[in-house]
């Protein structure tokens, strides 16, 4: 560790509790993708109180909180901040029983079912312990609180509404994601870390009538239910051993009525994968059996494929992420740090690093109470007792996961930062 960084974190004690009253606070009222209001009016309001020059509204709803402390390096510092369409079932004091519109129009339930509140909660952190220890560094630091990552839209819109050009280029990325590891716990992955991700929705058509004469009709719930069996073989079947793909139904709507035969279908699928050569392998083999289970059951129209999202595969740059770790590592000690491997779960925060030409170290740290983790997996029961990120009963524990984040983002801030009067 350097002494500088100790000095900086040394404040950390102090602002523990209010740290956790404002973790409970934005778990508590979570909003949608594109529709975080509140969470950037706080967000704002904290930042411009530690001395930063804020500025919101980049990218529709995000927030970037700059301080410039002389000459030295740019750091870019991201958390995310949009909730899910989740009914939250923790049972905690403060879960929540917030309510949204989702893009169709739909009233749903609204949780931070991925942690995505702990992210801002540990940014917010960092950056009034930096504030506090300027004296200690030299740099520019860019606190960006990013909007819609669970639609994989919120870097780009900060990047189209010129996030580099309106706060300057940024020298590196970090940033750090809640998993259902024990709390205190850090790892990253050099290279592909986080997977590509496409998201498609599918429309069969078929011909509706009355469920006594299925004859007369096509039945689009049989087209369905075929077309998802199906697409259990593509990774089976269509990508070799030695890739990763993952394809998901995870929604399928059709009908309203138990005697009507519904005229269309719908659903949607969602591909992980981490090559371009596996990921247009897996999409062509998706449509190929749209259209094959179509034909087959006598479909009059064409279903329509249409893509709703995408993120390309996330990717730490090697050197960057060892000089992070050993800065993490140096303060949380190396027994605190684990070797993740790559994850098929989805990131957008490369494109931040990516759209500047700069290197990038994303890293996980763990949520979930060490007694309770290491009860589970003695038992063999983690998939089952160890909730993971977008179920309805993830929630970290608040100590020492905080503490861990906000240790984490300010060691590794500072190993880029530099030395003051330098």
């Amino acid at each position: 560790m350097t002494t500088a960084t100790r000095t900086v974190l040394d404040g950390l004690d102090g602002i523990k509790e209010p740290l956790a009253d404002l973790y409970r606070d934005l778990h508590a009222h979570p909003e949608l993708s594109f529709a975080e209001h509140r969470t950037a009016a706080e967000v704002a309001r904290r930042a411009a109180s530690y001395g930063y020059e804020v500025t919101t509204g980049v990218g529709r709803t995000g927030v970037v909180a700059v301080l410039r402390n002389g000459e030295g390096p740019t750091v870019l510092l991201r958390a995310d901040f949009d909730g899910l369409p989740v009914r939250e079932q923790t049972g905690l004091p403060y879960a929540s029983t917030a309510t949204g519109t989702d893009p169709e129009g739909k009233e749903v339930p609204v949780m931070h079912a991925c942690g995505h509140d702990m992210h801002v909660t540990c940014l917010l952190g960092t950056l009034q312990l930096l504030a506090q220890g300027r004296a200690h560094w030299s740099g520019t630091v860019l606190g960006v609180f990013q909007p819609a990552e669970e639609l994989g839209q919120g870097a780009r819109a900060m990047v189209a509404d010129g996030l580099h050009e309106r706060f300057g280029a940024p020298d590196v990325v970090l940033g750090q994601h809640v998993v259902p590891m024990p709390a205190g716990m850090v790892g990253c992955h050099p290279g592909p870390a986080f997977s590509a991700t496409d998201t498609l929705r599918v429309r069969l058509y078929g011909r509706g009538g009355h469920a006594s004469r299925p004859e007369t009709t096509v039945d689009p719930v049989v087209m369905a239910a075929a077309t998802v069996l199906r697409l259990q073989t593509v990774v089976s079947r269509e990508v070799a051993g030695g890739d990763t793909a993952v394809v998901t139904v995870g929604s399928i709507q059709a009908g309203s009525k138990d005697n009507i035969i519904p005229d269309e279908a719908e659903i949607k699928v969602n591909i992980r994968s981490y090559t371009e050569a596996v990921r247009t392998r897996v999409l062509a083999a998706v449509e190929r059996i749209v259209r094959a289970e179509a034909a087959a059951s006598g479909a009059e129209r064409e279903p329509d494929i249409e893509p709703v999202d995408a993120f390309p595969v996330m990717v730490n740059d090697a050197d960057a992420t060892r000089r992070t770790m050993a800065a993490i590592g140096a303060e949380l000690g190396e027994d605190s740090l684990l070797a993740p491997g790559p994850l098929t779960g989805s990131e957008d925060v490369g494109i931040l690093a990516t759209s500047a030409g700069a290197p990038l170290c994303y890293w996980l740290f763990g949520g979930i109470d060490p007694k309770t983790y290491e009860a589970a997996r003695q038992a063999g029961t983690s998939d089952q007792d160890v909730p993971s990120n977008h179920s309805p009963f993830f929630a970290p524990v608040i100590e020492p996961t905080i503490s861990t984040g906000v240790t984490a983002l300010t060691a590794g801030a500072l190993a880029w930062l530099g030395q003051a009067g330098a």
